[in-house]
């Protein structure tokens, strides 16, 4: 599988837990990604699955992000695994979050 699909479905991954805190805060947040780096370690072939386990850590980004009213950044990481359970790559994105006037 070519590097800019799995970019743009491990960058999806993050980018949805940032969707879901920003709903339910009920906030009007702008997301933008500052920066990104990843790491190919296998051939990606078959169906591969990216994850991200940080929606707690967004879920606290957005009270503090409320609270304060000032701009946060977060580094997000997802994983992309094969059908046999092998990591093949992992992508981290610095997201910056700002909430709307």
């Amino acid at each position: 599988m070519f590097w800019a699909v799995q970019g743009m479905a491990a960058e999806l991954t993050t980018g949805l837990l940032i969707m879901k805190g920003i709903k339910e805060s009920k906030a009007k947040v702008s997301m933008l990604v500052l920066n990104n780096n990843a790491n190919f370690s296998k051939k990606a072939t078959g169906r591969i699955t990216f994850t991200c386990s940080q929606g707690a850590e967004i879920s606290q980004l957005m009270e503090e992000l409320i609270k304060s009213g000032t701009p946060k950044t977060i580094w997000m990481e997802a994983v992309g695994t094969d059908e046999a359970g092998d990591v093949v790559s992992r992508f981290n994105f610095e997201w910056t979050l700002i909430v709307k006037k």
